[in-house]
């Protein structure tokens, strides 16, 4: 079976997103060479990218530009290269190379992606899917960076949750930057 894996920055109050819906207050570069190895590990890594509609549009928006293959060579080859799948009821085609548009319901289609062969997935961002998919207990792993920042006001990922979901942490990492790699799987 496939595994699932939530990979999403979060703010120290807990937020996804700001009051914007903007996700670029987690991207700055902040001259951490641990942080850009780690990054640059991640990217290098195989398996299936996961987005829902908003995500999707940001990050199409961005990793196929010149700017991203300078800001992020390495990040932005892995991005284009890298299979993907967007989730949206509203788009009519997905036009950045390698990914699939998945009208349908979502929860029974993250069980047959599931139970397919292939590689592993990570959902990205996407914070009305994740808690969708955590309801239904298709997550096998929450990756949570925790950045120093406060926003304020924001959308977490979990909002829509009627359940309280118990996880047990498997993993923590600071980074000099002051970002902290929290794991969990569920409990």
């Amino acid at each position: 079976m496939r595994r699932l894996s939530v990979f999403n920055n979060v703010s120290l109050d807990g937020y996804f997103v700001d009051a914007n819906g903007d996700m670029s207050w987690a991207h700055r570069n902040d001259q951490d060479a641990e942080w850009n190895a780690f990054v640059s590990g991640n990217a290098s890594g195989e398996g299936e990218l996961l987005f829902g509609r908003k995500t999707y549009e940001l990050m199409a928006s961005f990793w196929p530009t010149p700017m991203a293959a300078q800001m992020e060579p390495f990040v932005a080859e892995r991005m284009n290269k890298m299979s993907k799948v967007v989730f949206s009821r509203t788009l009519d085609k997905a036009s950045w190379s390698n990914t699939t548009l998945v009208k349908g319901d979502l929860v029974a289609e993250v069980r047959k992606m599931k139970q397919a062969p292939g590689q592993d997935m990570t959902l990205m961002g996407s914070g009305s899917i994740v808690a969708q998919l955590a309801q239904a207990g298709l997550i096998d792993e929450y990756q949570l960076v925790v950045n120093p920042i406060v926003l304020g006001k924001g959308r977490t990922m979990f909002e829509g949750i009627q359940e309280k979901l118990n996880l047990k942490p498997t993993q923590t990492r600071l980074f000099g930057n002051g970002n902290v790699l929290l794991c969990y799987v569920p409990a």
